[in-house]
C-alpha cells in the first residue's frame, strides 16, 4: 500500500497551495488520513506512539534554540535603521558611474543578508529605501525591481541564515538515518556551522554573479542604469568616514556572530544570543530603541518563532505517517532505478525543488520534501554539506518565482504606483537565470562548498 504515502503526499501539496495554514495542514491531514489507513489494516498506529517523544527533542534541541535569538536580532536591527545610511554613503561613493546606484543596493543587501539573515524585512527595507531613489533617477523599473527582490533573498543563502539553521537540522536526522541504515551505529552529525561555513563561498560567488550582471546592464544598456547623481560631487573627508561609521556596526556585528561559529568559539545558540545583543546596543546607539520598539520587535520574535515551531511539530505528524506507509521505501526505490544513478536522481530532485518554489514556502519545502529525499540521496553517497547547500540555493528561488514568491509581494506591498506588478515581475527572470547558473556552477564544483568546512574542521 505504498502508493496511499503518495496520496498523503499530494493531499498535503494542495491543502498548503490553497493557502491552509501549514502547521496544522502537515499535523491534520496526516493524522487524519493514517486513522482512516488504520481502520483499513493498512497503517500501524504504533508510528504515532512516539510523537511525544520526537516534539520533546525539537523542545530540546540546543540548534533550534537559536532561531529566535537570530530572529530577534534581525528584527531589532531592522529598527536600527543600518540600511538607511548604508544605502545613502555607498550611493554617494558610486555616484557619478553608471549603474552605481544598483552596485550599491547589491552590496547593501548583501551586509543586510550577513546581518539580519531576513528576507522579507530587508526586500521592505530596500524597498521604502532604493526603489522610489532608482526609479526618480531614471532606472529600468524592471531593473531596480529585480535587483531590490534579487538583493533582498541573498539572506537565504549567506550566513547566518534561519533556512540554513533549519536545513542543518533536517539535513542531521536525514543523515543520521542514511548511516544508520548503511550499518553505520556511531553516525556522523551535520551541524549548523557546516553549512554556515558551506554556504559562506557560494553566497559570496552569488553576490558577484549578481555585480557582473549589473556591470553588464550599465556598459551594453546604459539608458536603463543612468549614473546617480548627488548633492555631493567630490570624494570628501567626511564621505569616508561616514562610509566607516555606516559599515562598522555591521561588519563588527557579523564578525561577532558568523566568526564565533565558524572558528569554533561559540555555539549557534550563543552566537545568535551575542548577535541579539549586539543589534540591542546597535539600536541604543542610533537612538532607535524605546520600550515600544523593543515590545513590537518581542512580539514579532514571539509570533514568527511559534509559527516555524507549529510546522516542526506538523511536520513530525507527517513524517511518521508518511514513513508508516512505507513511503520512504517507495521514493528510494524509485529514484535507486532511475537510469543515470546519482546524477539523475539529484538533478530530479533539484528540478522538483525548483518547480515546488513556484507554489509553496521555503519552510513548506524544507519539512514536507527534504526528509523525504534527503536520507535516500545521502545513502547513494552525496555529500551532505554540498546536498545543503544546493538545496538552500534552490530554495531561495522560491523567493523571487511568481506566482507566489514571497519576495515580490514583500516588495509590491511598499511599491509606488510607478512600479507595475507586470515589472516585478519581469524583472525577476535575469535573477532567477543568476540562481540556476550558480547551482550549476555548484554542482561541477562541489568543492566550493565542501572545501572550507574541511579545511576548518578536517
Amino acid at each position: 500500500m505504498e502508493w496511499l504515502a503518495l496520496v498523503l503526499f499530494g493531499l498535503v501539496l494542495i491543502a498548503l497551495m490553497i493557502g491552509f495554514p501549514v502547521a496544522f495542514t502537515l499535523a491534520g491531514v496526516s493524522l487524519l488520513f493514517g486513522l482512516i489507513a488504520a481502520a483499513f489494516g493498512v497503517f500501524d498506529m504504533a508510528f504515532l506512539h512516539s510523537i511525544p517523544s520526537r516534539i520533546y527533542s525539537i523542545m530540546t534541541n540546543s540548534s533550534l534554540m537559536a532561531v529566535p535569538l537570530f530572529i530577534f536580532m534581525g528584527l531589532m536591527l531592522e529598527k536600527s535603521r543600518i540600511a538607511d545610511q548604508l544605502l545613502l554613503t555607498l550611493a554617494e561613493v558610486f555616484q557619478g558611474v553608471r549603474g552605481g546606484l544598483g552596485i550599491a543596493v547589491i552590496l547593501v543587501g548583501a551586509l543586510l543578508a550577513a546581518s539580519t539573515g531576513l528576507v522579507g524585512a530587508t526586500v521592505v527595507m530596500m524597498g521604502l529605501l532604493a526603489l522610489p531613489t532608482m526609479l526618480k533617477q531614471g532606472y529600468d523599473p524592471k531593473l531596480a525591481s529585480g535587483l531590490i527582490c534579487a538583493s533582498g533573498s541573498l539572506g537565504q543563502i549567506i550566513p547566518p541564515s534561519i533556512i540554513l539553521i533549519l536545513l542543518a537540522d533536517v539535513l542531521s536526522n536525514a543523515y543520521q538515518q542514511a548511516q544508520l541504515k548503511q550499518g553505520i551505529f556511531a553516525p556522523e552529525t551535520i551541524s549548523v556551522g557546516d553549512l554556515f561555513a558551506g554556504a559562506l563561498i557560494p553566497g559570496l560567488v552569488l553576490v558577484g554573479l549578481y555585480l557582473l550582471y549589473m556591470v553588464f546592464v550599465a556598459i551594453f544598456q546604459p539608458q536603463r542604469a543612468p549614473a546617480f547623481k548627488a548633492e555631493i560631487t567630490d570624494q570628501q573627508p567626511g564621505l569616508v568616514v561616514r562610509v566607516i561609521h555606516s559599515l562598522l556596526p555591521p561588519l563588527a556585528l557579523i564578525l561577532i556572530v558568523l566568526g564565533s561559529i565558524i572558528a569554533g568559539l561559540a555555539t549557534p545558540t550563543e552566537a545568535g544570543a551575542l548577535g541579539a545583543l549586539g543589534a540591542l546596543l546597535l539600536a541604543l546607539g542610533k537612538r532607535q530603541l524605546s520600550l515600544t520598539t523593543l515590545k513590537n520587535v518581542m512580539q514579532s520574535t514571539l509570533k514568527i518563532s511559534s509559527m516555524i515551531f507549529f510546522i516542526f511539530i506538523g511536520a513530525v505528524f507527517f513524517s511518521l505517517v508518511f514513513r508508516g506507509l512505507g513511503g520512504d521505501d517507495l521514493v528510494h526505490n524509485l529514484l535507486e532505478d532511475l537510469p543515470g544513478g546519482v546524477f539523475t536522481a539529484m538533478l530530479l530532485v533539484m528540478v522538483f525543488l525548483f518547480v515546488l518554489g513556484f507554489f509553496l514556502d521555503f519552510i513548506e519545502i524544507t519539512y514536507v520534501v527534504v526528509p523525504i529525499v534527503a536520507p535516500i540521496l545521502l545513502m547513494m553517497g552525496v555529500d551532505p554539506i554540498w546536498l545543503g547547500i544546493m538545496i538552500a540555493i534552490n530554495l531561495q528561488t522560491a523567493f523571487l518565482t511568481p506566482p507566489f514568491g514571497f519576495a515580490l509581494f514583500y516588495l509590491r506591498g511598499v511599491a509606488t504606483d510607478a512600479l507595475n506588478t507586470i515589472d516585478i515581475y519581469r524583472g525577476v527572470w535575469p535573477f532567477i537565470g543568476l540562481q540556476l547558473l550558480m547551482l550549476a556552477i555548484l554542482a561541477f564544483w562541489p568543492s566550493l562548498a565542501t572545501w572550507l568546512p574541511k579545511a576548518l574542521y578536517g
